[in-house]
């Protein structure tokens, strides 16, 4: 490495704090119905550290996706990082307004967090911001466009309602009254699916844009794979990695949830999307 690029990546670096920082201010002013540091110190809000935990690692995704790749030159690739860094931003902001709106309908995600303080629900929205980061990396990585980073963004929100909608038809509870009740549990196994979705459809889309037929029809396909591996995966995990245990039964059926088989759960559809990606 020579003096010049070691000076490079040190301006890059600094960017990227700057950048990281902005979008932290940006969350502040999106939620400016509660206060961050009265929440986070004086109250202990875990569900609330949650969220923001998924949204810092969304961010974090987010801003490597513009930083990811060859460099076309110091100036180059600091126009990069804070435009693609701040347009990933807003939209990963979006995103929780939509987790907000479709993908937990029956409550206010704000109520839930501040006023109850229900993990649950500090779970599902960081795992749909993190979720979002991954998709955002893949969008943002690569050679391609503005208009190529929104077509895949609004792609992996429309297949995350999909995996939200498949998973609470595929679990034999109501997964929004659980978490509504404060069930840990299930928003921890509820996040898997998400994150695992938001995964592979960051993997896939993280590679040069050719054109839409050559990079978008794969980018369907694995998704439409992940999708179809939601139900097998949870299949499988309650047969192979709880034996003669039901998963329903541990996360909502037992008058204290069980957190660790939701941790397997969800383990198992972030383990299952990387063994699609590396296999198919």
């Amino acid at each position: 490495m020579s003096f010049a690029e070691f000076i490079s990546g040190i301006g890059l670096l600094l960017g990227f704090f700057v950048v990281f920082f902005i979008g932290k201010k940006v969350n502040d002013l999106w939620h400016r119905e509660y206060d961050l540091n009265e929440e986070l110190v004086h109250k202990d809000n875990a569900a609330l550290a949650l969220t923001l935990v998924g949204y810092y690692g969304g961010m974090l995704m987010t801003i490597g996706g513009a930083l990811h790749g060859p460099s076309h030159g110091f100036w180059r690739d600091l126009w990069d990082l804070f435009f693609y860094g701040m347009s990933g931003i807003v939209l990963l902001n979006l995103s929780w307004l939509i987790c907000d709106k479709f993908l937990l309908p029956t409550f206010r995600v704000s109520d839930e967090l501040i006023r109850d303080q229900n993990q649950g629900t500090g779970a599902v929205a960081g795992g749909v911001c993190l979720a979002t980061g991954f998709i955002l990396y893949g969008a943002i990585t690569g050679e391609g466009s503005f208009m190529t980073m929104l077509v895949f963004w609004a792609s992996g929100q429309a297949l995350l309602l999909l995996a939200g909608k498949l998973y609470c038809r595929m679990v034999n509870y109501d997964v929004h009254a659980e978490i509504e009740k404060d069930n840990v549990a299930a928003g921890v196994s509820f996040a898997g699916a998400l994150i695992a979705m938001g995964l592979l459809v960051g993997l896939t889309a993280a590679q040069d844009f050719e054109s839409w037929h050559e990079t978008f029809v794969p980018f369907l396909i694995y998704s439409a794979l992940g999708l179809c591996a939601l139900p097998v995966v949870r299949w499988l995990t309650d047969k192979v990695l709880l034996v003669g245990e039901s998963l329903s039964d541990e996360i909502a059926r037992q008058d204290v949830p069980n957190i660790g088989a939701a941790y397997i759960e969800a383990f198992s559809y972030i383990a299952g999307a990387l063994a699609i990606f590396w296999c198919v």
